[in-house]
C-alpha cells in the first residue's frame, strides 16, 4: 500500500489533533498532580544517568558515529540529527538508548556487536 504524499502546506492547513487551549490552561500544579498519579515524584532530582543522550552513550562506548550507527542499525544522518537535537528520537530509539545506557554489554551482544563494552 503506497503512502499518500503530504506537503508542508497540507500539514499547515490541518487543524491540530491537540487541544491547544487545554495545553495552555495546564498549570504547574496540574503537571505535578499528573506525575504523582503516574507514580513519579515531581520533586525527585534528575540524575545524569537518567538522561539518555546518544552522543554520551556512543562516546562512553568508545565508538565513532559511523560505528554506533551501524551497531544500532540506523543511518549515520539519523544519529547525527539525534545528537545535534535536530530531530527527536522515537520511543523505540529512546528505549534502545535506555538499554544501551543501563546494560551496554548485554545490549551490544544482543545487537551482534563483536566487541561488547
Amino acid at each position: 500500500m503506497a503512502k499518500p504524499r503530504v506537503t508542508l502546506a497540507d500539514l499547515m492547513a490541518r487543524n491540530p489533533d491537540v487541544d491547544l487551549a487545554k495545553v495552555d490552561a495546564t498549570t504547574e500544579e496540574d503537571i505535578r498532580r499528573h506525575m504523582r498519579e503516574e507514580g513519579y515524584d515531581p520533586d525527585e532530582e534528575v540524575r545524569a544517568e537518567d538522561i539518555i543522550s546518544p552522543a554520551f552513550i556512543r562516546k562512553r562506548l568508545g565508538m565513532s558515529q559511523r560505528q554506533f550507527a551501524e551497531t544500532i542499525r540506523v543511518p549515520v544522518a539519523t544519529l547525527q540529527n539525534w545528537e545535534q537535537g535536530r530531530t527527536p528520537m522515537d520511543p523505540s530509539a529512546r528505549s534502545l538508548m535506555t538499554i544501551l545506557a543501563r546494560e551496554p554489554k548485554a545490549a551490544l551482544r544482543a545487537l551482534g556487536h563483536q566487541q561488547a563494552a
